[in-house]
C-alpha cells in the first residue's frame, strides 16, 4: 500500500495545485462558479481515492438534513472529512483553525468559499466571530459544520467537547445535526499510508433545541461517539469477518 499511498499523494497534491489555479480564476466571478469548481476537485479526490487506494464512501442518513441551514457538529478523524464535506453537502461553511489559511492557494480559496477561519489564540473575540460568521451563513441556507473536539482524533479515542458547538446550539436558531464517521480507519490521522475499505458518514437524527447546555453536550457526545464506535465495529466485522461464537 505504501506505493499506492505515494502515488496517491502525488496525484491529489497536484490535483489540488492545478485546481486551486483554476478556482483562483473565478474569485471575480459570480460565487456559484467557485463552488462548482470546489465540488469539481471534490469529485475529482474521491475518484482518486477509489481508483489509486480503493476507499469508497457510503452516505447514511441524507433524510436527517433539514432544508436550509443547519448546524452539522461532526466526528473529526482525518483530513478525508475537511476535504469531502464541499461534495456530501452543497455548500457548506466549515470551520477551520486560521493556520490552514497560510497554505499558498488552497487557503485563499477557502476564505473566497465562506468558510469560517478561526483563530484559537484570540479568546472571545474568536467566539463573536464564530458566532457572527455561523449566523450569517445559516441565514444564507447555509450549513455549519463543526468539528466538537477542534482536532482530529484516532478512532477509538474521545476527547472533551469544546465550548464553541454549545454556544452556536445556543445562540443560532438552526437544527443541530450529529454526524459520525469511520475515515481514521482508512486516511489516518498522521499516517502517510493508506488503505482500502469503505468510509462511512452517519447522518444521525437532529438534537431537539432547548436542552440545557450540560444535557446538551452529554447527549451530542453519546449520539456521536456511541455511532461512530458502531461504524468501527461494523468495518472489523465486514475485514476480518464474524468470528464469534453462536
Amino acid at each position: 500500500m505504501l506505493f499506492r499511498s505515494a502515488l496517491f499523494n502525488i496525484a491529489f497534491f497536484a490535483w489540488t495545485a492545478v485546481a486551486s489555479i483554476g478556482l483562483v480564476t473565478t474569485f471575480f466571478l459570480p460565487r456559484h462558479v467557485l463552488i462548482a469548481g470546489v465540488r469539481l476537485w471534490t469529485r475529482g479526490t474521491a475518484k482518486m481515492l477509489e481508483s489509486l487506494i480503493g476507499i469508497v464512501t457510503e452516505i447514511r442518513g441524507r433524510e436527517h438534513l433539514p432544508k436550509g441551514g443547519a448546524i452539522i457538529a461532526s466526528k473529526h478523524q482525518s483530513a478525508w472529512e475537511t476535504i469531502m464535506y464541499s461534495g456530501i453537502l452543497p455548500d457548506p461553511a466549515l470551520v477551520m483553525k486560521k493556520e490552514l489559511t497560510r497554505i499558498p492557494l488552497y487557503g485563499w480559496c477557502a476564505v473566497m468559499a465562506g468558510h469560517i477561519v478561526v483563530d484559537r489564540d484570540a479568546g472571545t473575540s474568536a467566539m463573536k466571530h464564530l458566532m457572527r460568521s455561523a449566523k450569517a451563513a445559516v441565514e444564507e441556507g447555509r450549513d455549519v459544520v463543526i468539528f466538537p473536539e477542534g482536532t482530529r482524533t484516532e478512532p477509538g479515542t474521545r476527547r472533551p467537547y469544546q465550548p464553541g458547538i454549545a454556544a452556536l446550539y445556543t445562540y443560532l436558531d438552526a437544527p443541530l445535526v450529529p454526524v459520525a464517521l469511520n475515515s481514521g480507519l482508512y486516511w489516518g490521522r498522521r499516517s502517510f499510508a493508506k488503505r482500502p475499505g469503505r468510509i462511512i458518514v452517519e447522518i444521525l437524527p437532529p438534537i431537539p433545541k432547548g436542552l440545557p447546555r450540560k444535557n446538551f453536550l452529554k447527549e451530542l457526545q453519546e449520539r456521536i461517539e456511541s455511532a461512530t464506535e458502531s461504524l468501527i465495529a461494523e468495518s472489523s466485522v465486514e475485514k476480518f469477518g464474524d468470528n464469534r461464537e453462536v
